[in-house]
């Protein structure tokens, strides 16, 4: 039976990946986008996750199309990079709103439908740096480990419901976003990772998906590592 999923940053990489993963699947799939241009294939709508309202609106919409979101994909996200003498308040703020709490917004809405269902998936996208921590990205780090903190009330407040909460940390995937990072800087970064290459977004996707499949029901609170060894015993 198909499901409504609805994936926050859904446009491009991580997120898009997931889309035509659970599109493969067969389920409803739902898309926000903000920055970059809606994909084609899915129902798509624009998206600030810094805005409560438009959070709002973008699950009426899913609601309208296919009926309550029972899987949620928490991906969209940004970065500010920036030594700490250098990052100004608005960029670690910025980037906290738009990384950790507006994955609390998501989270709030969905769960009112998820517990009418009493059953639903919650996935967070966080980041190996956010438990690593990388210079130069301490506004990124905290909103990601920040994900860990928040998934793990979710799962022990909604956990008596069947719902699941739950967290990706993908180490350096191959996207546009790291592409703009240049060859040399690609270099040292799988220079690092024991598997020596980047994960590609799929394999992220797939994992994901198993976290939102009914052979991943009884795993909540976990933080799942895809990351190729990079932060292993973190």
């Amino acid at each position: 039976m198909s499901r409504t999923v609805l994936i926050t940053g859904g446009s491009r990489g991580i997120g898009l990946a997931c889309a035509r993963r659970f599109a493969a699947l067969g389920d409803n799939v739902v898309v926000t986008y903000n920055s970059s241009a809606p994909p084609e294939g899915f129902a798509a709508i624009k998206c600030d996750v810094t805005s409560m309202a438009e959070v709002e609106g973008a699950f009426a919409f899913a609601e309208e199309q296919f009926g309550p979101v029972q899987v949620l994909v928490s991906n969209a996200g940004l970065t500010k990079d920036g030594l700490i003498l250098r990052m100004n308040e608005e960029a670690f703020t910025s980037v906290v709103d738009a990384n950790l709490t507006a994955a609390f917004r998501v989270a709030k809405r969905a769960t009112q439908g998820m517990l009418r269902a009493r059953a639903g998936r919650i996935v967070f996208l966080s980041s190996v740096v956010g438990l690593l921590g990388s210079a130069g990205q301490a506004n990124y780090a905290a909103s990601k480990a920040g994900l860990v903190g928040l998934a793990r009330s979710l799962a022990r407040e909604l956990g008596s419901r069947n719902i699941t909460v739950n967290v990706v940390a993908p180490g350096p995937v191959a996207t546009d976003m790291t592409a703009a990072l240049g060859e040399k800087r690609i270099a040292e970064l799988t220079a690092a990772v024991p598997l020596a290459r980047m994960a590609t977004p799929d394999e992220i996707a797939g994992v994901v998906a198993f976290l939102a499949s009914d052979d991943a029901a009884y795993i909540t609170g976990a933080v799942i590592p895809v990351d190729g060894g990079l932060g292993m015993g973190h």
